[in-house]
């Protein structure tokens, strides 16, 4: 009990400070940065990718196509930092790093002869300014809907947010390319990001007739062309239509596109299918959907698996995130696993039990039995190893929230290392063949 309320003393304290007096330090680490490290985004052509999800995911598939088309490329995401090759997995639990990180990474790019670079732009990365003094040459919309309502305080904050990268880009110094505004023709508020100047103003459709999912992958058309990904989920030909849209305003030509999206591989921690589990007779997924709409799209994956049974282990995140998600979450899964199994995810400095208390509420009004159907587990581990105890032959595992972070965020500002793929392989060890 001490320790809870240590806790919330902590986020009381944090909550006197107003939010642009804590970020305003941001903005003098961003000049410095740039100051520091010789303003190499002046150097390269640099991509920004925005919206509200698919940002990870569409850099992961644009790296492989633009690496395809002989581009020497670098990038930076929430799954993970890359350069040229060269790939480090994501352990800052952070999308936009501080500290003048950013034009380090940057600077490194430039070092290494990349020829592009590709930045997860977020809507919190601007309110703390880390965009500031990074010279966009490209920037796409993927969607953009409510989320992080906690943090902005409204959705209209949140849009504007996103509409200030926007801006950003427009008075941004001009490269050999001019300025290149993408954005998803589909959202109900494309025309509002488009409405600053800019060389290049597309939108790219995401309404198509010829799209079918299938066990083997999916299958698309757009401008005539016909494109097969072995990919699952049906959200992801949206994320590739964005990739396919930045690969013409470059001029890669659709034949190379075509080959390109034809071997692509998913990113870590996105519908990662943890193959070791199959000799057991079920199947795991390890997925990073945290909100909705994104686990609606991971059930859709799941639908065209037909399993047995689905065993569910989530929970849902702290630190001011949306605590209507909470309630929202349990209660889709509620309705759609079999089993559910709530446990610890990033609760910052909030109460961990109290969240998964507000889950599995949500989950038990649904007809979800306590210690029957649903469980709650505070240790995340023992509840990703409990679902690997109760699974039989033709059950699906899905463990959601995190996909491949190497982190915990706790209380007192303390990360944990973490990875629920490879303590999903590691519980393995004492599971028996039948």
């Amino acid at each position: 009990m001490v320790k809870y309320k240590h806790m919330k003393i902590t986020g009381f304290i944090k909550k006197l400070i107003p939010k642009k007096l804590i970020n305003s330090r941001h903005l003098f680490w961003a000049w410095y940065g740039a100051f520091k490290y010789k303003n190499p985004s002046d150097e390269l052509m640099v991509i920004g990718i925005t919206g509200t999800s698919g940002k990870s995911s569409v850099i992961h598939f644009l790296r492989q196509v633009l690496e395809h088309a002989g581009y020497k490329v670098g990038s930076l995401s929430t799954v993970d930092f890359y350069i040229g090759g060269e790939e480090k997995l994501n352990d800052q639990k952070m999308t936009m790093l501080g500290k003048m990180q950013i034009q380090k990474y940057l600077r490194k790019m430039v070092d290494k002869k990349c020829d592009i670079a590709i930045v997860e732009t977020t809507s919190e990365g601007r309110l703390q300014y880390r965009h500031s003094f990074i010279n966009y040459d490209m920037m796409l919309l993927t969607n953009l809907y409510p989320e992080h309502i906690d943090s902005h305080g409204s959705f209209e904050n949140y849009k504007q947010a996103k509409l200030d990268i926007f801006k950003h880009l427009s008075k941004s110094k001009v490269k050999n390319n001019g300025k290149i505004a993408i954005v998803n023709g589909g959202s109900e508020h494309a025309d509002e990001f488009l409405q600053y100047k800019f060389d290049q103003k597309i939108k790219f459709n995401t309404k198509n007739k010829d799209t079918k999912v299938t066990k083997e992958g999916l299958h698309f058309e757009t401008h005539g062309y016909h494109f097969n990904a072995p990919l699952f989920g049906l959200h992801n030909i949206e994320n590739l239509l964005a990739v396919v849209t930045i690969a013409r305003a470059l001029d890669i030509a659709w034949q190379d596109i075509q080959e390109a999206i034809k071997k692509i591989k998913s990113a870590p921690g996105r519908i990662e299918f943890i193959y070791e589990t199959e000799k057991f007779g079920f199947q795991t997924i390890v997925d990073y959907a945290f909100e909705p709409k994104a686990m609606g799209a991971l059930y859709e994956v799941v639908d065209l698996l037909k399993p047995k049974r689905i065993i569910h282990v989530f929970g849902s995140t702290g630190g001011g995130r949306d605590k209507e998600r909470r309630f929202t979450l349990g209660k889709m899964i509620g309705e759609k696993a079999h089993v559910c199994i709530v446990t610890d995810e990033d609760p910052y400095d909030d109460d961990p039990m109290e969240i998964i208390n507000d889950v599995a509420s949500a989950v038990e009004k649904t007809g979800k039995k306590l210690d029957k159907n649903l469980f709650k587990v505070l240790d995340r581990k023992e509840a990703i190893v409990q679902s690997i105890e109760m699974a039989e032959e033709g059950d699906l595992i899905l463990v959601t929230g995190k996909g491949s972070e190497q982190g915990m965020c706790v209380a007192g500002g303390k990360m944990i290392e973490w990875d629920d793929r490879k303590i999903v392989r590691d519980s393995l060890q004492n599971k028996k063949l039948d």
